[in-house]
């Protein structure tokens, strides 16, 4: 084992179980996992069955990293089953919905 790892400047975990919830819009709850210099953040986001967005999800300043971990995700126009990647460039939306719940691990490297 190499403890000293832990050590090192901004090394870090975090355990979805233990991460605050916040809730979005009902049935729709994002837990925080980091958050770096710069504004840099990583998260869960979760879905119930027939949730929806309410509007459009617009990705400001910069780009949404999506990875679909259980469910299916649809963005408006398609769905994405769970093993799914989808990069969003900066400016632009989708509208976030889940006829069957979904959970998503999101990423965003500009804030």
């Amino acid at each position: 084992m190499h403890p000293e790892i832990l050590d090192q400047p901004g090394y870090t975990s975090a355990t979805v179980r233990e991460a605050p919830v916040r809730d979005l819009f009902p049935g729709v709850r994002f837990r925080p996992l980091w958050t770096g210099p710069g504004g840099a953040h990583a998260g869960v986001l979760e879905m119930d069955a027939g949730t929806s967005w309410p509007r459009r999800d617009v990705h400001e300043p910069g780009p949404e990293e999506v990875f679909v971990v259980e469910g299916t995700f649809s963005d408006g126009a398609r769905d994405y089953p769970a093993g799914t990647f989808i990069h969003a460039p900066a400016g632009s939306w989708h509208v976030p919905a889940s006829a069957t719940g979904c959970t998503l691990f999101l990423f965003y490297p500009e804030g």
